[in-house]
C-alpha cells in the first residue's frame, strides 16, 4: 500500500509537471490554465491544484501528517511548477513514515457531507489512487483537446526507465 501510493504519486505528478511545461510553451499558453473539457468541469489549473493537494489529503487522510490543502489556483506556469514541486517534496519524504496497517479502519468525510467507512488498503486503491489518475487524465484531456503535442509517451514517461534495449 504505501509503496504503491508513493510511487504511483511521484510517478504522476513528474507526468503532470512534464505536461505543464509543454503548455508553458506552447503558442496559446496564455489561455491554457483556464481552459476545460467541458462547461461543467474544472480547468487545468483547478486539476493541477486538486493534484499538488492530493498527496497531503491522503497522508492526512491515513493519519501519517496535518495538511492544508491548497484553496487557490495557481495563476502562472512558475507557480504551477512550484506547487508540484512541493507536492513531489512531499510524497519524497513520506518515505519514512510508518503506514497504518492495510485493515485499519478509516471514515473519509467529503466536503459534501458524504462519509464512506473504509479499510487504509481500501481508501488507497479506491479513493486516493482513482482520484489521482482521474485528474491527471483530465489535465491530459485538456491539453490535448487545446492542440498540444502530447500522446501516451507524455503520460507515462516514467516507463522508460524500464525500455529494453533492441537486439543487435
Amino acid at each position: 500500500m504505501k509503496a504503491l501510493l508513493l510511487a504511483t504519486h511521484a510517478n504522476m505528478l513528474g507526468t503532470l509537471d512534464g505536461l505543464v511545461a509543454k503548455a508553458a510553451n506552447h503558442a496559446q499558453s496564455a489561455e491554457l490554465l483556464g481552459a476545460r473539457l467541458a462547461d461543467d468541469m474544472h480547468p487545468l489549473s483547478t486539476q493541477i491544484r486538486f493534484l499538488a493537494n492530493m498527496p497531503g489529503e491522503a497522508l492526512e487522510r491515513l493519519g501519517l501528517i496535518r495538511f492544508t490543502s491548497r484553496e487557490d489556483d495557481p495563476q502562472t506556469y512558475e507557480e504551477a511548477h512550484a506547487i508540484i514541486a512541493e507536492a513531489r517534496a512531499l510524497v519524497e519524504d513520506a518515505a519514512r513514515f510508518d503506514f497504518p496497517d492495510e485493515t485499519a479502519p478509516l471514515a473519509m468525510n467529503l466536503p459534501n457531507g458524504m462519509t464512506f467507512d473504509l479499510t487504509a488498503q481500501e481508501y488507497v486503491r479506491d479513493w486516493a489512487l482513482a482520484q489521482f489518475y482521474f485528474h491527471t487524465v483530465a489535465a491530459y484531456a485538456i491539453l490535448r483537446q487545446a492542440g498540444l503535442e502530447v500522446g501516451k509517451a507524455d503520460y507515462v514517461p516514467h516507463m522508460f526507465k524500464y525500455l529494453r534495449e533492441p537486439a543487435a
